[in-house]
C-alpha cells in the first residue's frame, strides 16, 4: 500500500515548537525527517511527531493513533533510557491541537554510536557496554507463551512475506528481480530445514519482548552509561522474538555503514555477555532478516525522495544475500590420498566458514578399541568394516552438528563411493548444502609430504606411502568432486576454493564448468 497523507498541522508544529521553548517568540529548529517520523531539534529537547502515512506495517492517518502511540513509545523507551523520554505534549496552534509528539531530552549527537563509529574513534569499550547493557535488558525482558509464539519458524516466515509484499512494487526497479527471488529461496529454506532450531532457542527461554530496531544512530555512549532509545513500538509483535535477533540489529546497522571491525566487536561482547551459546548461523540469519526490513526502509525513502543519506537498495540486498549464504550450514567433504594436502585445507575451510572439522584420523585416535600403529592397507585399522565404522561415526557426530545449523568440515579420503553416498544422505536429511573437494598432486610430491610429516599431523595420521599407493589403486572415481590442484601457491589454491564454495549455494548462477566440477579440471 502506498503512503497516504492528510493535511494534519506538522508544518504548524514547527513553529509550535519553537515558540513553546522560547516564550513565545520563535526560534530556529533544526529538523530531521525519516519514512515514518518528523523531528524537531531546539534548545535542550527534541520533539518527535508521526507522520499521517499508512504502511501495510503500520497506520499513522489517525491523529488518536498517533496520540496512543506517542505515549506506547514513551512507555516503552523508559525501559532503556527513563530519563531521555520526559513525557508527551500536545502541539497547539491558536489553542487548537493539531498534533501530538512524544518530548526527549537532547542528547550530543558527537556521542551517538555512528557519530564515534564513523569518526574513527576507538569504540571498543563503548561497544563492550552496549553488549552489557542490552544483555542484562535481554535477561529481565518480559516472556510470555504469547511472545514466544512470535519466534517459531513459521511466524518468522509470515513476517518475511509481508515485508516481501510491501517490496513487491519496487522488484525489478529499485530492488534486483533475480537477486531478490534467490534472497526469498534462501530464507525460505533455512526456516524450513532448521524449524528445530527455532523451537529450541524458544524452549530455552531465548525469546523476550526486546527493543525491536537497535540502529547506531540511536544508541548514546555517555559517561554514566549508553542509553538505547527508540525501540519499535506500533507493533508488539515485531518487538518480540529472540535475543539474538535484537543483538542482530545492530550488528546488521555496523556493518551497513562500513564498520565491520565494530560490527564483530558488538557481537562478540554481546556473547560475553549474555553467558550462553548464540549459534553463528543463527546470527546470519537474523541480521539477513533485518537487512530484508531495511531494505524496504531504503525503497521507501527513495520513494519519499529522502537523501540524507542517499538510499542504496542494491547494497542492503547485497548484505542480505551474503548473510542468508552464511546461513545456510554446508557439510563440506575435504578428500584425497594422504600427502595431498587435504587436512591443511580442511582446517582452513574450517576458519574461513566458522565450522567444525573433524577428519577420521581423529576418530581412530580417539576410539580405544582401534588397533594402534601403522597397518597394511586392508588388515588393522584399514579393514572395510573398521574404515565404514569410523566414517559412520564421523557422519553421526556431523548430523548432530548440522541439526543445530553449524556448518561442518570432513577431513578423510572420501576414496569409497559408499561412504561418500553416506555423506550424500546425511546433507539430504539436514537441508544442507554438500560440497565435494578432491585434493590432488603428483604422487612423488605425496610421498615426499609424507615422509616430511611432523608434529600434530603425523600424531594424527598413521598413513604411509605404501597405504597411500594402495588407496590410490583401489579409489572409486569421484565425479561430483571439484579437482583442487594443492601443488601450485597455496594463496591462489585457497582463493578458488574459495570460490567454489560461493558457487555451491543454491541459486547461484556460476557455470560449474568453470570450477572443475564433474569434469576433472584442476582449481588452483
Amino acid at each position: 500500500m502506498r503512503p497516504e497523507t492528510s493535511d494534519t498541522g506538522i508544518e504548524a508544529g514547527i513553529e509550535a515548537a519553537a515558540r513553546t521553548s522560547s516564550g513565545g517568540s520563535a526560534m530556529h529548529a533544526e529538523v530531521i525527517e525519516t519514512h515514518m517520523s518528523v523531528l524537531f531539534f531546539y534548545g535542550a529537547h527534541v520533539l518527535k511527531v508521526r507522520k499521517p502515512v499508512s504502511y501495510g506495517f503500520a497506520d499513522f492517518r489517525d491523529p488518536e493513533e498517533r496520540r496512543a502511540d506517542c505515549s506506547r513509545e514513551v512507555e516503552l523507551n523508559r525501559r532503556l533510557a527513563p530519563d531521555v523520554y520526559v513525557g508527551t505534549a500536545s502541539v497547539l496552534v491558536d489553542d487548537r491541537t493539531v498534533e501530538h509528539a512524544v518530548v526527549m531530552r537532547r542528547l550530543p549527537p558527537t556521542r551517538n554510536l555512528a557519530a564515534i563509529v564513523a569518526s574513527g574513534e576507538d569504540a571498543s569499550a563503548e561497544l563492550e557496554l552496549v553488549a552489557e547493557v542490552l544483555a542484562r535488558f535481554h535477561e529481565g525482558a518480559r516472556r510470555s507463551p504469547a511472545i514466544s509464539a512470535s519466534a517459531t519458524s513459521d511466524a518468522l516466515w509470515q513476517r518475511w512475506q509481508a515485508t516481501e509484499e510491501e517490496l513487491s512494487r519496487f522488484i525489478g526497479t529499485a530492488v534486483d528481480g533475480s537477486d531478490y527471488r534467490r534472497l526469498v529461496s534462501l530464507a525460505q529454506r533455512f526456516l524450513r530445514g532448521w524449524g528445530e532450531l527455532f523451537e529450541r532457542r524458544i524452549a530455552t527461554g531465548r525469546i523476550c519482548d526486546g527493543h525491536g530496531d537497535l540502529q547506531a544512530a540511536d544508541v548514546f555512549c555517555l559517561p554514566d552509561g549508553p542509553r538505547l532509545l527508540d525501540c519499535l513500538e506500533f507493533d508488539d509483535t515485531l518487538r518480540h522474538g529472540d535475543v539474538l535477533a535484537d543483538a542482530a540489529f545492530l550488528v546488521q546497522d555496523l556493518e551497513r555503514m562500513g564498520a565491520d571491525a565494530a560490527s564483530r566487536s558488538f557481537f562478540d561482547a554481546y556473547r560475553r555477555s549474555s553467558g550462553t551459546d548464540q549459534p553463528e548461523a543463527l546470527l546470519h540469519f537474523y541480521v539477513a532478516a533485518r537487512a530484508h526490513v531495511r531494505l524496504l526502509v531504503e525503497c521507501l525513502r527513495l520513494e519519499q525522495g529522502l537523501q540524507a543519506p542517499a538510499p542504496d537498495p542494491s547494497r542492503i540486498l547485497a548484505q542480505a544475500l551474503a548473510h542468508l549464504e552464511a546461513a545456510i550450514p554446508r557439510l563440506v567433504l575435504v578428500g584425497g590420498l594422504p600427502g595431498t594436502g587435504k587436512s591443511s585445507l580442511a582446517t582452513w575451510i574450517g576458519e574461513q566458514l566458522g565450522a567444525t572439522v573433524l577428519s577420521t584420523d581423529h576418530e581412530r585416535r580417539t576410539d580405544p578399541s582401534a588397533p594402534r600403529g601403522p597397518s597394511p592397507f586392508g588388515s588393522g585399522q584399514y579393514t572395510y568394516e573398521r574404515r565404514r565404522g569410523v566414517y559412520e561415526q564421523l557422519l553421526q557426530r556431523s548430523a548432530a552438528l548440522l541439526h543445530d545449523a553449524r556448518s561442518v568440515v570432513l577431513d578423510a579420503t572420501w576414496s569409497n563411493a559408499e561412504f561418500r553416498q553416506l555423506a550424500a544422505a546425511v546433507a539430504r536429511s539436514t537441508s544442507t548444502t554438500l560440497v565435494e573437494l578432491e585434493c590432488r598432486c603428483a604422487p612423488e610430491e605425496r610421498t615426499r609430504r609424507i615422509l616430511a610429516r611432523h608434529g600434530v599431523e603425523a600424531v594424527e595420521s598413521d598413513a604411509t606411502p605404501a597405504v597411500a599407493d594402495a588407496l590410490a589403486e583401489v579409489a572409486d572415481p569421484w565425479p561430483t568432486a571439484h579437482v583442487v590442484d594443492t601443488s601450485g601457491p597455496v594463496d591462489l589454491t585457497r582463493k578458488a576454493v574459495l570460490e567454489v564454495l560461493h558457487a555451491e549455494m543454491p541459486g547461484h548462477a556460476a557455470p560449474m564448468q568453470e570450477s572443475g566440477r564433474g569434469s576433472g579440471q584442476k582449481i588452483s
